[in-house]
């Protein structure tokens, strides 16, 4: 007699030993060339493009992103990219810790610092720098090479700076990044 098949439900995300907390219906291209700094989540449809890269020799590290970052459904990293003296390449992308990025929205800057809320349908453009402590309305479009200083935010499209953030928004998105990751349930 055969032992009985048991069918376990598919488990929706994946867990890392880091913490990690990754839906099995993103798609992440070239995972060798991607780090997830710890307690991270990545959701249903978003995509990470590490297999965008410098050919030849140079960074191994396309897509570094920090702690206690939220990437939402839908949302699209990808490196930046240009051509130099007729040779087309990519360029190594930094997201720091604390980072959400909002439902839709599609970043290719070059450095997000830590402590960013980007909301939702966003575009950062191609080398865009976002430094710390900011806040990218809704529906707002970074256009490439723009430098975001800390403490703003901005909105519409093309953003533009509309208002300053206080000095406490960092233990406010710390304190908001941390409680999200500790109370997250998957309901794909």
């Amino acid at each position: 007699m055969e032992p009985p098949i048991i069918y376990y439900p598919r488990i929706e995300y994946i867990e890392t030993d880091t913490g990690n907390k990754v839906s099995r219906k993103s798609v992440i291209c070239g995972s060798q060339n991607i780090i997830l700094g710890g307690k991270t989540i990545i959701q249903t449809d978003c995509v990470i493009r590490g297999d965008l890269r410098r050919t030849g020799g140079g960074h191994a590290v396309v897509v570094a992103i920090g702690r206690y970052c939220l990437l939402s459904k839908g949302s699209i990293i990808r490196p930046p990219y240009k051509t130099y003296k007729g040779i087309f390449s990519y360029y190594p992308m930094k997201i720091g810790d604390h980072v959400s990025i909002g439902e839709g929205s599609i970043v290719e800057a070059a450095t997000i610092g830590s402590f960013v809320h980007i909301g939702k349908n966003c575009v950062i453009g191609r080398f865009a720098i976002i430094k710390d402590c900011c806040r990218i309305e809704d529906n707002t479009v970074i256009p490439p090479n723009t430098v975001v200083p800390s403490f703003s935010i901005y909105d519409g499209s093309p953003g533009v700076f509309v208002d300053e953030l206080p000095e406490c928004v960092q233990e406010l998105y710390e304190a908001r990044t941390k409680e999200y990751y500790t109370k997250f349930q998957p309901k794909d």
